[in-house]
């Protein structure tokens, strides 16, 4: 068995709809998928499953999720040994975790994006790759700044941002 992390992109069901996380672990229970458990409200998921590809689980949690509640979510996953890693790769240790995003992506983002998105920054803030994510120390509030509207899907490809703090919680979950 592996056990695995995965992310929600969004988990707002519609107006004034979200997904409740109890929800969220009966879907991953009847896929078969053991162990499953959640931290706080905010779309993150752990389990148990048989070891397969990464492609082929996110594909069966989005087609899980679309026939359960009824919308497309992009779904990313890691095995344990990859979140163990990517948390421990956060190149802004001291900065205030609520303050530091990470933008998880399915397929790995390249220098170039960095460098273009350097330049929308504001002053201050700090842009980091790692192993393809994106890690952002916006030195304050992320939603006072206007790269956030930089960071989606349409302009950098399928992934998710989390803080710090949470992504630090769910490897702590991992132990």
């Amino acid at each position: 068995m592996t056990t695995y992390v995965a992310l929600l992109h969004s988990i707002v069901l519609g107006p004034g709809k979200r997904l409740v996380m109890a929800d969220l672990k009966a879907m991953a229970a009847d896929l078969g998928f053991g162990d499953p458990r959640t931290w706080v409200a905010t779309g993150n998921l752990i389990f148990e499953a048989d070891d397969a590809p990464i492609a082929a689980i996110e594909s069966r949690l989005e087609a899980a999720f679309r026939a359960r509640f009824g919308k497309h979510v992009d779904i990313i996953l890691r095995t344990a040994q990859g979140w163990r890693r990517l948390a421990a790769q956060n190149p802004f240790p001291n900065g205030n975790g609520a303050d530091i995003g990470i933008r998880v992506m399915r397929k790995p983002l390249r220098p170039d994006a960095l460098a273009r998105l350097g330049r929308i920054a504001a002053p201050g803030i700090g842009l980091a790759l790692a192993d393809g994510d994106l890690w952002i120390d916006f030195s304050g509030k992320p939603s006072e700044t206007k790269l956030l509207s930089h960071l989606t899907t349409r302009k950098l490809g399928v992934g998710t941002l989390r803080n710090a703090n949470t992504v630090n919680a769910l490897a702590a979950m991992l132990d």
